[in-house]
């Protein structure tokens, strides 16, 4: 089981979909399930992909933050999830970088609750980049 959280908090996941993995992709993807090794420019957005999950196998990883903003950079509008090891502390980096929401385990939850998560959902007030562009 998984927990979902989003800057209101932990939620349950709505997603019920499914997911198709990359590499197996096809025009028709409604929601698709992305390694962190993949080229960003290798992701192809069509009008009918709604999800994109992108996979953290490491909390020192980072090269989904890449692929999430090089897809919003690229015009991605669609729902935007990081899965697996995020931690609390990432999660304003998650934000600023297009992600919609953060999927974690029910272990990492239980060691990082809630409270912490909610503790950097201010990321827009502490976004030192939007400062300096005034």
């Amino acid at each position: 089981m998984t927990v979902l959280v989003t800057d209101t908090g932990f939620t349950q996941d709505n997603w019920y979909k499914g997911y198709t993995a990359f590499g197996e992709a096809a025009n028709d993807v409604v929601a698709l399930d992305v390694p962190s090794d993949v080229e960003p420019k290798d992701i192809e957005i069509t009008p009918s992909l709604e999800m994109v999950r992108i996979d953290f196998p490491s909390f020192a990883d980072g090269r989904g933050f890449t692929i999430a903003r090089m897809l919003r950079l690229a015009g991605y509008k669609g729902r935007l999830r990081a899965r697996g090891h995020v931690i609390a502390d990432q999660y304003a980096m998650a934000r600023r970088t297009g992600f919609d929401e953060v999927e974690i385990s029910k272990d990492l939850a239980a060691r990082q609750p809630q409270e912490q998560w909610q503790f950097r959902a201010d990321w827009k007030d502490n976004d030192y980049q939007a400062r300096m562009r005034g």
